[in-house]
């Protein structure tokens, strides 16, 4: 039953996902494929994947422990604390500690964390921004 719930509510967000993205507006200048392509996508994949899961359940589904469910709870605010925080901190600095604590939490350690949280930070932000163009969020410092 908890199988069916789970897919029926992400069937649901695919759909608000996929209403969400048929709502952005478009610039004259926006190449072939548009803004909407991508976000239709990830709208499609998961209505598919969550249909999947309504519709052919788990028929013994093993619900994790409350501390592995906590942790998966906490792992969420993380990302929407990272999100929350993108455009207050800048790309570099909210990557930075949105990076370090995910890999904290999955079981390096805390120095192991922040050397990982820094080198996919900068990482990221020399492909997409140096290499590749694209606008990030910029933060106090100015990058």
């Amino acid at each position: 039953m908890s199988d069916r719930i789970f897919g029926a509510i992400g069937v649901l967000l695919a759909i608000a996902f996929a209403l969400s993205a048929l709502a952005i507006q478009e610039s004259f200048l926006s190449d072939a494929v548009g803004p909407k392509a991508f976000p239709l996508i990830i709208a499609a994949v998961l209505a598919i994947s969550s249909a999947f899961i309504a519709l052919k359940p788990d028929a013994s589904p093993k619900w994790p422990s409350l501390n592995r469910f906590v942790e998966i709870i906490a792992a969420a605010v993380s990302m929407i604390l990272y999100a929350e925080l993108l455009p207050v901190l800048g790309f570099i600095i909210a990557t930075i500690f949105g990076a370090a604590y995910l890999t904290w939490r999955l079981g390096s350690s805390a120095l192991e964390s922040l050397i990982i949280g820094v080198g996919t930070s900068l990482g990221i932000y020399v492909i997409f921004h140096l290499v590749l163009g694209l606008a990030l969020a910029r933060g106090p410092l100015g990058f």
